[in-house]
């Protein structure tokens, strides 16, 4: 076993996670494609979906993960939606439509699904509902983690009081106008106690930002994520995705090209890792902490001893596996 961990992957070259067309042998195809490239372990995320989706892919992913080539690789599912905001911008590439208010009997349904292996659960704190569900979910076992939110400071602490520990992808999901002293952004970073995931790909986040924010959480409560989406490891150029046109440049940006947001990750974790270590001068044991270390004790494990690292290319830059 050989690589990075990450703990927000949608999908690989062209599969999703979330599709309604997704089979057993799709999934392991890009279960084995992400693991080849170099994520020694992750989590499988379920985005916002039609509940005919859940229903499907819910238990479909478990059975998958259960089998002994996955298990010392996948933990657990991550399950970002249906419990987000509606709000334009807070949404991001979530359909509205198909998000519910937050409510423990609907997580018990997908939980049952998916067989007791959802390990991670998003949660805008401000929807209907939201803080019960934290709390339920929170007993249970599970990580609660704010995202796609519009929420103030008061609803933050309110989730972190219930058991919130976690910001998905800090600094995205967010409207490109905000108020410019109260907004997730800066609630998440003065939130002693939650934990932030950041895409370091160089296109979510600027990486004066992304200095800042490890600056403020410091090194031993930041994680980083791919939050790759289905395009991950595609060549660049336009797709149909997420019920529109998406386009990726050559440098790996990921974009909707009607309204400009991005549309998830090209990246893998591997390549993000590259990318965070060459735009910030990071070390090697930096690294090893922001995507192995932080990212396993999130979820209550230790670094496996069986985990290697990856092949490194003349620069530096870690190799798939």
């Amino acid at each position: 076993m050989r690589g990075f961990v990450d703990l927000q992957v949608n999908g690989y070259r062209g599969i999703s996670f979330s599709s309604p067309q997704l089979d057993e042998a799709a999934a392991e195809t890009a279960l084995r494609g992400l693991i080849a490239d170099g994520t020694a372990m992750l989590l499988p995320t379920v985005v916002t979906a039609a509940a005919a989706v859940y229903e499907r892919n819910l238990p479909l992913l478990a059975r998958v993960i259960a089998r002994q080539e996955f298990a010392e690789h996948i933990p657990g599912l991550h399950l970002e939606g249906p419990f987000l905001s509606r709000k334009d911008g807070s949404a991001g590439v979530h359909n509205p439509l198909w998000m519910q208010d937050g409510t423990p009997a609907a997580f018990d349904r997908m939980q049952e699904l998916a067989g007791g292996r959802i390990r991670i659960l998003t949660v805008a704190p401000e929807i209907d509902g939201a803080i019960g569900l934290i709390r339920h979910a929170r007993q249970a076992g599970v990580v609660i983690s704010i995202g796609h939110s519009a929420a103030d400071e008061d609803a933050f602490a309110a989730a972190c009081d219930a058991g919130a520990t976690w910001l998905t992808h800090l600094g995205n999901g967010l409207p490109h106008l905000i108020n410019r002293h109260r907004n997730p952004l800066y609630s998440g970073l003065a939130e002693d106690r939650l934990c932030a995931g950041v895409i370091g790909d160089g296109h979510h986040l600027p990486w004066r930002l992304l200095k800042i924010i490890l600056r403020v959480k410091g090194l031993d409560n930041c994680v980083l994520v791919s939050d790759a989406s289905s395009l991950a490891g595609m060549p660049p150029g336009r797709y149909e995705c997420f019920g529109g046109q998406v386009e990726i440049e050559p440098g790996g940006r990921l974009y909707n090209l009607q309204s400009g947001y991005l549309s998830g990750s090209a990246f893998t974790i591997r390549k993000v890792v590259n990318a965070t270590r060459a735009g910030l001068g990071l070390d090697d044991e930096t690294m090893h902490r922001l995507a192995v270390v932080n990212p396993l004790r999130l979820i209550g494990l230790a670094v496996p001893d069986a985990l290697q690292p990856l092949p490194r290319a003349t620069d530096g830059s870690w190799l798939p596996a």
